[in-house]
């Protein structure tokens, strides 16, 4: 008989389904495997604490700084309201997050929790998509890193970086450089391994939690009551209109779910780490919305891509403080990057270990206890996308990837409930089964409101994975050659 300490013997695996397409990992299997790497094993060294910085670096960024711009001219002062309810369509989604994150806790995300439920080649599908909302995001974040560079630099000594180091090719430059120099600083510190990498995370996630603060106190001191009506000008259609977009602004809260074969404890400091950081970053984003909506009248949030910047000059009637915030966004920004590159990464890890993707990115560096040459070539990688590439719908179609991971999520949860509903679970979605079918319902009505245009770059980004999957992965996959 076993004790507790020991890992639970492996399942024998299951009957050869009827299709390759349809070959399942088996739950026990992937976390057996748990930080097991090629020559090396990942080191558990995540507090609760630091997991929780992790998906807040991930989550907090331009959204709050960039997004009112966008949201305030459809919802009005009702904002507030849009945010409140876009927390709560990403709540239905979390909510299964946490369950799963605590129930198989491994570095795959959703990719992971999609093999074991729905066979491999969904599995792909959900892997490739999160490549494309990882690594595009990566590479999408570091440009605007680089635009609130400029303007800090502009504020403080009066000079900009000329376009032709700080655009790419296509967009009046010849390198983005400020966006290159992120992502490669991102880099070196993600080489050091996790429990540093995540200390200098924690670091920058709480520069950014202060200047939001900074910006709640010295903002409600130019609130105008007359600024709040009337509350909804555009009805519950803009209400709605303005959730759609900050959605967006809440992705980002499955990065705690990548730890979970570095977390000490991840059954339960998982799903923890991933309500907590999602209910401070809905706390944060209603708080600040309502200050910025009271401060300025919402009409002039049109076209204005730096806000709170304005705001905090306007109440203070000193451009010191919108400086302040700059700067503030600058660490933000590069702490989502950071955060988003280590999750990467690490799915990436997950997928080499199956043998989907090349086994460099499961090799793991015995000193560090990191996938040192996963981190490298990811960074270059993206870094190259950042510096060189105009993003365009391949950005856009970012939100299409990870709305279909979180949809597969709710579905997975569903599915493990009835294939396995005595699995041990440290955390149980509420309502089950109302709550991950509205969790699928919301996403897949996300996924219809997006545009044309980024449908067609969505369709083909998943031609060429499904091009990869068959030249490449269904015949090297680990459970493909253990049926041989």
């Amino acid at each position: 008989m076993l004790d507790h300490g020991q890992a639970p013997p492996l399942t024998s695996e299951p009957r050869k389904p009827a299709h390759p397409l349809l070959r399942r990992k088996p739950v026990e299997t992937l976390v057996a495997e748990g930080g097991q790497g090629e020559g090396g094993t990942l080191r558990r060294s995540l507090t609760m604490w630091q997991l929780t910085m992790i998906s807040i670096g991930a989550t907090l960024g331009t959204g709050i700084f960039v997004v009112l711009g966008e949201a305030a001219p459809k919802a009005g002062p009702a904002v507030t309201i849009s945010f409140i309810i876009a927390g709560l369509t990403a709540l239905f989604s979390a909510l299964s997050y946490a369950e799963l994150a605590g129930s198989v806790p491994v570095s795959g995300s959703s990719y992971s929790y999609s093999y074991a439920t729905m066979g491999e080649f969904i599995a792909w599908i959900c892997g490739w998509c999160l490549v494309l909302e990882y690594a595009v995001s990566v590479a999408a974040v570091a440009v605007g890193w680089g635009q609130y560079l400029n303007e800090l630099l502009d504020g403080t000594i009066g000079v900009t970086l000329p376009e032709s180091i700080s655009a790419p090719m296509g967009e009046g430059g010849f390198i983005n450089l400020p966006s290159l120099v992120v992502v490669l600083l991102a880099m070196v510190f993600l080489m050091r391994g996790a429990k540093e990498s995540a200390t200098i995370n924690s670091i920058m996630v709480a520069v950014k939690i202060v200047t939001l603060l900074l910006f709640i106190g010295i903002g409600v001191m130019g609130i105008k009551s007359g600024n709040y009506t009337p509350l909804a000008p555009l009805g519950v259609t803009g209400i709605s209109a303005a959730a759609s977009t900050l959605f967006f602004s809440y992705i980002g809260f499955d990065a705690a779910s990548t730890a979970g074969e570095e977390a000490k404890n991840p059954k339960k400091d998982l799903p923890r780490a991933i309500m907590l950081s999602l209910g401070i970053v809905t706390v944060l984003y209603v708080l600040v919305a309502f200050v910025a909506v009271g401060a300025m009248p919402w009409q002039d949030f049109e076209g204005t891509e730096a806000a709170l910047a304005q705001i905090m000059t306007d109440v203070t009637g000193h451009s010191f403080w919108g400086v302040v915030l700059a700067a503030g966004a600058v660490v933000a920004i590069a702490s989502v990057v950071f955060a988003v590159l280590y999750g990467q990464t690490r799915i990436l890890f997950a997928m080499s270990r199956d043998g989907l993707v090349p086994k460099v990115f499961a090799k793991v560096d015995e000193k560090s206890g990191a996938p040192r040459a996963n981190v490298v070539i990811v960074s270059l990688f993206c870094g190259a996308l950042a510096a060189f590439i105009p993003l365009g719908e391949l950005a856009n179609a970012t939100s299409i990837g990870t709305l279909f991971a979180f949809a597969l999520v709710n579905v997975a949860v569903v599915i493990l409930r009835r294939t396995k509903p005595d699995m041990p679970r440290t955390f149980k979605v509420a309502l089950f089964p109302v709550t991950p079918v509205l969790g699928f319902l919301a996403c897949a009505y996300m996924m219809y409101s997006l545009p044309v245009a980024t449908w067609v770059a969505f369709g083909g980004w998943m031609a060429v994975g499904l091009v990869v999957y068959f030249l490449y992965g269904i015949r090297r996959s680990t459970l493909a050659t253990a049926e041989k």
